[in-house]
């Protein structure tokens, strides 16, 4: 088999937001208990925070981390999470049905977020919750003081307000499962309402609106018009959620379900169009996909456990260990993103730590990546820049998702300076090496500078606290550029690869 892609310095998609290789915390299960937080733990910090686990953040260069969720923001009272510890009240949380401490909150993620040196993308309680508390937290956390809010936050130690840019406005507000789901006409009014509040306060504010929990409901997407028909003139993105999984143990299958990521930015980016021409605006409202991973491996096992106990207070929950075939998948929708960029502005891979997440901990033990940690880790260095379009062409196959599904899988950014290019390949054949060849048009002197391969006999190999480094990224060799300055070679079967060229600046 052989491919041949095509990329030229003129033909570009658009500039790819740093934030679209972004995470989230939630309060759920180990993540933030024993998973960034663990007083005691011999690497934790003076806070409570654990380093080996901020070490392993910082190496993603995480840009943007949401908090606190997810379906637990719609029952929690953010005021639970401040002040003196010893104070602080314990809550039963509905949406996991677990006991919550609440011994972190909005101050101490604002700190954590400094040491891991990201940016926090704030998610508020629209679900039993309204209007006066949102404006609430967002003075508690925004306004420099002389303010019974603000004033408080300097009580609690904290005089420079924390300048939040961005806000979640509620989760998932079209489920049914979620606390105080509301229809599309009822929440796109009340999200309108206190998108205006927040922009009242500061106009250079951003905020996102609840979309579709997955392109699978009922309501979708339908969904998305309503609620933008109310709320598109104040409201600067929409924000979609999509799990994936392999449940039939097919993988070609499997792979190919990064296409119905990109169905689904295709049909939300044509709701968006038909609000904006209905409203006549100049505006544009952009994608925020700040729920994606693979979550499968333990799903229903985990929800009978769920319906089952007591109340615990941060257990084991959503633990997913994932294998050499998620790695590989979860670069198809990392691509899919890339090339994306001029809808997609930022996304957000759920989660960060323990709940189905590239880093796992073990409470009192060491923290390890899992193989989906990898692909993450060099887009988010390496994929900034402005998207390049990708001609390419190809041998196919078909399966249930879809047909003429490509086994290449590419995508490259350019980087700002214009003398670097990053290129994200992917054969998915299960067992044919895959022939490449990519021309490179109006990129002289091209050479590679490094070229990381994960792949491997067995897909369903996965690191462990045993075993940390049985999956991990590898030299590759099979690529080289020829006497006219095209990237040729091959990719072994079931392979992942980045590959750093650098180039003569136009």
């Amino acid at each position: 088999m052989r491919a041949k892609a095509t990329l030229n310095r003129e033909y570009t998609i658009s500039s790819v937001d740093k934030r679209v290789y972004g995470s989230f915390l939630e309060h759920m299960g180990r993540a933030v208990y024993t998973g960034i937080y663990e007083p005691g733990h011999e690497n934790a910090d003076k806070d409570g925070f654990r380093t080996d686990v901020l070490d392993m953040v910082r190496d993603l260069d995480m840009p943007i981390v949401r908090y606190p969720g997810g379906n637990f923001v719609s029952a929690y009272r953010w005021e639970d999470g401040i002040g003196p510890r010893e104070e602080r009240p314990v809550r039963l949380d509905l949406a996991w049905r677990t006991r919550e401490t609440n011994q972190v909150g909005v101050n101490e993620f604002a700190d954590w977020a400094k040491l891991a040196g990201t940016e926090m993308m704030l998610a508020m309680n629209l679900g039993s919750r309204g209007l006066d508390d949102a404006r609430n937290f967002l003075e508690y956390c925004n306004h420099p003081g002389g303010t019974y809010w603000s004033d408080l936050r300097a009580k609690h130690g904290y005089k420079e307000p924390h300048n939040v840019r961005i806000w979640c406005l509620g989760n998932e507000m079209d489920g049914p499962w979620q606390v105080g789901h509301k229809s599309a006409a009822e929440y796109g009014h009340l999200a309108n309402e206190v998108s205006k509040a927040f922009k009242y306060f500061d106009k250079t504010l951003e905020t996102v609106v609840c979309g579709s929990s997955n392109d699978k409901m009922k309501t979708y997407p339908e969904w998305e018009a309503t609620v933008l028909e109310a709320s598109y003139d104040s409201v600067d993105y929409i924000s979609l959620h999509k799990y994936f999984g392999n449940e039939e143990q097919d993988t070609l299958n499997y792979y190919a379900k990064a296409i119905e990521l990109d169905r689904y930015i295709v049909t939300i980016g044509g709701v968006i169009d038909y609000i904006k021409a209905k409203k006549r605006s100049k505006r544009d409202v952009k994608i925020c996909f700040d729920e994606w991973n693979v979550w499968y491996h333990d799903r229903k096992e985990d929800g009978e456990r769920i319906a089952s106990w007591d109340w615990p207070e941060a257990p084991p929950l959503l633990e997913e260990l994932y294998n050499l075939e998620d790695a590989i998948f979860v670069g198809s929708l990392l691509n899919v993103f890339i090339r994306r960029s001029d809808r997609v502005k930022i996304a957000c891979m759920a989660q960060l730590v323990n709940v189905i997440a590239p880093i796992l901990t073990k409470a009192g033990g060491p923290a390890w990546r899992q193989s989906i940690y990898y692909p993450l880790q060099y887009a988010s260095k390496y994929g900034r820049g402005t998207a390049l379009t990708v001609a390419q062409s190809g041998p196919t196959y078909d399966c249930e998702v879809a047909q003429d599904v490509p086994y290449l899988d590419l995508s490259a950014v350019l980087h700002e300076d214009g003398k670097s290019i990053a290129v994200f390949a992917i054969n998915r054949s299960l067992d044919e090496p895959l022939g490449l060849t990519v021309d490179l048009q109006g990129f002289k002197g091209a050479k590679i500078v490094e070229h990381q391969m994960l792949a491997g006999d067995d897909l369903k190999a996965r690191n462990s606290v045993e075993d940390q480094n049985r999956i991990v990224p590898k030299a590759g060799k099979e690529l080289a550029i020829d006497d006219t300055g095209t990237l040729v070679g091959s990719l072994p079967p079931r392979s992942y690869h980045f590959v750093l060229l650098s180039v003569a600046s136009a």
